[in-house]
């Protein structure tokens, strides 16, 4: 087994587990409440945007420049702002991150149903951009914490190097297949609890996120003022 005692907070494979069922939260919420569009990741944008291009539709083309604009920002600032949040306050980007996601979710739970769907999803796309590039290896394994589709095929390569060592001692492969395994498994699950919210609560089911998000938020506080405060210049794997 892999030694985890170098791993911060933030590459614990729990965190992860709870930010990609938060993530399919916002699958369901963002398709079912505002606009049936997925705002975790922008292929389907760029699709989008190229058919409208394509049919000189300039104005649908236009619009589909907000939400890319929108994840590029996010993208943008979650690599600027670690280290200068890092030298100047007492808490990592990671633990600054999941604050400003709730306050954000927050926000978005009083955003009356009338109110343009642009808004709700212009902000989930800015916030998925963040993250996906902030949390970036669950304890030394590369992972996306805002979409499923690399751990779907992750998932597909597992079973095949498990029928190629099938009669090899080496297992080594399982652990790692395991991780991604649940990360679909924990997806679909935010997925299929967001729908049922979203169902009952409408638009303000999004505020049930905020139970998951204070835990993980808790975790990153306690441990950046007290067990990891000597490694506050560590840089989490992968960046």
């Amino acid at each position: 087994m892999e030694n985890t005692e170098n791993y911060l907070e933030c590459e614990r494979n729990r965190v992860y587990y709870t930010l990609i069922a938060i993530a399919g939260f916002f699958g369901a919420y963002t398709f079912l409440l505002r606009g049936k569009v997925f705002c975790n990741a922008q292929t389907g944008n760029l699709v989008l945007l190229g058919l409208a291009i394509g049919q000189a539709e300039w104005e649908t083309a236009a619009y589909y420049l907000f939400p890319i604009s929108a994840y590029m920002a996010g993208a943008f600032i979650s690599e600027l702002l670690p280290n200068p949040v890092k030298y100047h306050l007492k808490i990592r980007w990671d633990t600054l991150l999941i604050a400003v996601e709730m306050a954000t979710v927050l926000v978005l739970g009083l955003v009356p149903e009338s109110a343009p769907v642009q808004i709700s999803q212009v902000a989930v796309n800015f916030i998925a951009s963040m993250q996906y590039n902030t949390f970036r290896q669950a304890e030394g394994t590369p992972m996306a914490t805002t979409f499923a589709t690399n751990h779907i095929r992750q998932v597909g390569v597992g079973l095949a190097k498990e029928i190629q060592h099938f009669r090899k001692k080496d297992k080594k492969h399982r652990e790692k297949w395991g991780k991604h395994c649940m990360m679909v498994v924990y997806f679909l699950l935010g997925v299929v609890f967001g729908t049922v919210a979203c169902n009952i609560y409408s638009g303000k089911a999004i505020w049930i996120t905020l139970l998951p998000f204070l835990i993980v938020l808790i975790d990153f506080l306690n441990e950046d003022l007290h067990a990891e405060e000597e490694k506050m210049r560590q840089k989490p794997h992968g960046h």
